[in-house]
Parts: structure tokens; sequence; C-alpha cells
């Protein structure tokens, strides 16, 4: 994924892992990359993968523990419906 850097490059990050977690990339209970491996694989410094994965976790996707990491919770929030397009 090339990120747009006009835009907050932590909520594209941010985004695109909740994607994963949705599309099942990163089913619940599995283990998510570490902020060290995002920020390398976006091109990215520490804190601003951090700050990603900090909001990730407060919206309740993933959950993390001391010493392990960080994980895909195992209820996730729920998925707003898509918007049904008119026939």
């Amino acid at each position: 994924m090339e990120l747009d850097r006009t835009r907050p490059l932590w909520r594209q990050i941010a985004a695109e892992i909740i994607r994963r977690i949705k599309d099942g990339t990163y089913p619940p209970g599995s283990r998510v990359p570490s902020t060290l491996d995002i920020a390398q694989e976006f091109g990215v410094v520490n804190a601003t993968a951090a700050k990603a994965m900090q909001h990730v976790r407060v919206q309740g996707w993933t959950r993390g523990e001391v010493g392990l990491g960080t994980f895909v919770a195992d209820s996730l929030p729920p998925f707003p419906e898509a918007p049904e397009t008119p026939a």
C-alpha cells in the first residue's frame, strides 16, 4: 500500500490494519506485526506506527499482552453495514 503523504499517515496505516483484520488477513486471536515491523513496511518512523496501533487498539480491534505482543481481539467491534445502492 502506498501512503498519501498529504493526509495523516497514522490514520491511513490504522485503516489498513483494520482492513486486514476485517478481511481475515489477521484473524481473531492472531498476532499482528510489531510497531517496528509496521514502521518498516510503511516507511514511517516508529512513533507514527505506534500512534496507528494505539488507535486500532482504542477502537477495540486489538489487545496487547505484556511481553507477548499485540493480538487481534477475540470479539471484534461491529462492522458498519455498507450502504445499499439503488437498483
